[in-house]
């Protein structure tokens, strides 16, 4: 009546190989693990103690783990414990948590480029990528930290500058309460803090010190008493406090007290539609065929100075630079125009203003100097009117990445009657403008290229490139939120997922049956 269940029998065959499909994604994470060269894990081992696991085994249980969703050190030891192809990878060996956890983040910290690396040599080998179409975004992702405990750059300075006020006031009452050098202390800088106007904790430490001897003389001395204490106790801890907030905050106007290296971002998940700001990291990465080529992770909110950076560090793990980079609106200053072209890589890179300017709207505003003409061979521009304007200065500024920008002024000869006036300008005068030639052109090169059969389809192809990565990552595998805390080991997350990523798109492609030539 029934099929024979007994569970105290023993069944065979008792290898965990034979529940395991033959195109599994197991199967995958396996081989190409295999393939890579035992010498690359030596310098993470450098002998003595008890044997340790074999670091191919944790590093497949760990990318599979990232497969399936499961990015605790927990939850990964727990399914080495009870899932059949966990149990297969390891070898039915049982690594805890902390072992899993110290793998992942501290032996693998000098590592995992050269893994990730040698990975993308094999997806080469067969045909997947090339590097010759590089695809960058950027999508920001919340950090493991406290929503609500943040440090403010523009409030760090605020009230540092408010202490150092209270500072110079608490000495100028104590040197005219001894009413010594009262008037060579006016309008200037008091003995006990030195020439500079600044208020270091150093200097402030120094002067507590001569107030301390001098109290040892006059111990009856209370109004001294109170100011050295009120020094020592509260202003010298704040000030050392805001001097460290300072450094923590570098070029940041913020950072979060449970994890100093994140940055105060806005999400795309945004639930209280109250553009909440969070603690979060911006992550860029570049592909082709949809397989993650590099990746590199960043403080910084806007992706504009994050493209050289990025490149740079694809160019120094895979040895050269792609032929081609493709990017989208973020991207498109003069300083990223500027790097692409030194590296002679072509750019198929949009500009601020591209989408715009194809409106109506725009192309009728007469005040864009993008809808007027401009005459190279006598450097002048002409307005929608007619009227002429000549250079007459020049000027250099600097951006906040030290990009020296040079800007050239032109001026018009005479608007006063001009019927189009009050659209082009509210100045009172002459219309004038300053225009970064170099940047310019830049854009007019853009401009051709995006407008070419090569670089539409390439920008087209761009929306389905790097969007259906972060898609995957954040919404099919679910990770929206870092485990690990630090900019070393959060770099270290990035690098395990577009690992998990590559294998997993790599195995999707050989169960399907495309080829690398129909990706």
């Amino acid at each position: 009546m029934y099929i024979q269940y007994n569970m105290d029998q023993l069944c065979l065959p008792m290898d965990l190989e034979e529940d395991i499909p033959e195109n599994h994604l197991v199967r995958i994470v396996n081989d190409a693990v295999n393939r890579l060269d035992d010498r690359i894990f030596e310098a993470a081992y450098p002998g003595g103690g008890r044997h340790s696991y074999h670091p191919k085994m944790l590093t497949k249980i760990i990318i599979y783990a990232y497969t399936q969703r499961i990015y605790s050190s927990r939850q990964i030891a727990k399914a080495v414990r009870e899932n059949i192809p966990f149990m297969w990878l390891a070898a039915r060996q049982r690594p805890d948590f902390r072992t899993i956890n110290r793998f992942r983040s501290e032996r693998m910290k000098d590592l995992l480029e050269t893994i990730f690396t040698s990975i993308l040599s094999l997806l080469a080998e067969e045909g997947y990528i090339k590097l010759e179409h590089y695809f960058v975004d950027g999508t920001k992702i919340e950090a493991n930290a406290n929503r609500y405990t943040f440090v403010w750059g523009k409030a760090v300075v605020k009230h540092k500058a408010k202490l150092e006020e209270k500072v110079k006031t608490l000495f100028a009452t104590i040197e005219a309460a001894e009413q010594e050098e009262e008037q060579a202390a006016q309008g200037k800088d008091l003995p006990e803090l030195g020439e500079d106007a600044q208020v270091t904790s150093e200097k402030l430490e120094q002067a507590v010190q001569k107030l301390e001897a001098k109290l040892q003389q006059q111990p009856k001395n209370k109004p001294l008493k109170k100011a050295v204490r009120l020094l020592r106790k509260d202003m010298l801890p704040r000030l050392r406090k805001y001097e460290h907030q300072q450094a923590v905050l570098g070029e940041r106007n913020s950072y979060s007290k449970t994890d100093p290296d994140a940055t105060f971002m806005r999400m795309k998940e945004d639930h209280m539609k109250n553009g909440q700001l969070k603690p979060g990291y911006n992550v860029q990465i570049g592909t082709e065929n949809q397989f993650i080529v590099g990746y590199s992770l960043h403080q910084r909110p806007t992706d504009t100075r994050c493209l050289k950076p990025h490149l740079e560090k694809v160019k120094a793990t895979l040895g050269r630079l792609p032929k081609t980079v493709i990017a989208d609106a973020g991207y498109g200053g003069e300083e990223n125009y500027a790097y692409l072209e030194e590296e002679n890589v072509e750019a198929v890179v949009k500009y601020s203003t591209y989408h715009q300017e194809k409106t109506k709207k725009w192309r009728a505003d007469v005040s864009k100097i993008d809808n007027w003409h401009y005459d190279a061979a006598s450097d002048t521009w002409k307005c929608p009117n007619g009227q002429t304007l000549v250079f007459y200065a020049e000027s250099r500024q600097r951006t906040d990445g030290g990009f020296s920008v040079q800007l050239r002024h032109y001026r018009s000869l005479n608007c006063a009657d001009c019927p189009l006036k009050a659209q082009c300008t509210k100045a009172k005068g002459n219309r004038e403008i300053r225009v970064s030639m170099r940047y310019f052109e830049y854009k007019q090169k853009a401009r051709e290229v995006l407008r070419s059969e090569k670089g539409y389809a390439l920008s087209v192809r761009r929306m389905t490139e790097t969007e259906s990565v972060f898609g995957q990552i954040k919404n099919n595998r679910n990770f929206r939120r870092f485990l690990l805390r630090g900019l070393s080991k959060v770099s270290l997350e990035v690098g395990w997922l577009s690992l998990a990523h590559n294998l997993l798109k790599w195995a999707t492609m050989k169960q399907t049956g495309r080829t690398p030539g129909l990706v």
